[in-house]
């Protein structure tokens, strides 16, 4: 299975990958909201995500990552990261990923353009699924907390 080898190699340059990340969380304006997350704290949670990338994407059931990132989105709302930079945070992470692969040369011919489908159909379901419940973590904060969120973005297009 060639997405799994591609997977495996994620999982082997873990370390570099979360470094990477983390750079590119500190100069994005569109991940501004981030810095007030302790930085260890986000280098660990990217670190958790490449270093076991297979268990995310093969093992974990739905339910496990709705719960895992319904957590995650509600720690971010507590500590004030607008939910647009999260999002981004998300976005960013996913493409970091696919730069990699990408600077490996792994997507060259047939037989690699099919495990490059195949780990891009797992890697969305993955994404996608740790964002909406992430969103509906920042949802369950507010209302917890009785809050009607407006992000600065939205306030300074008033």
């Amino acid at each position: 299975m060639i997405a799994l080898s591609l997977v495996r190699l994620i999982e082997q340059h873990s370390d570099e990958l979360a470094l990477g990340l983390m750079r590119k969380f500190e100069t994005s304006a569109r991940t501004a909201d981030l810095r007030k997350v302790p930085l260890e704290e986000l280098q660990n949670r990217s670190y958790e995500i490449f270093r076991h990338l297979s268990e995310w994407l093969l093992t974990k059931s739905e339910a496990d990552i709705e719960q895992r990132y319904a957590r995650i989105g509600e720690q971010r709302a507590a500590q004030g990261v607008s939910i647009s930079d999260f999002c981004w945070g998300i976005t960013i992470t996913k493409d970091h990923l696919w730069e990699f692969l990408q600077r490996q040369g792994f997507l060259r011919g047939p037989v690699e353009i099919f495990g490059e489908m195949e780990l891009l159909r797992l890697l969305e379901r993955f994404f996608d699924r740790a964002l909406c419940s992430a969103v509906e973590g920042y949802e369950q904060f507010f209302h917890a907390h009785g809050v009607e969120r407006i992000t600065h973005r939205a306030r300074a297009s008033l």
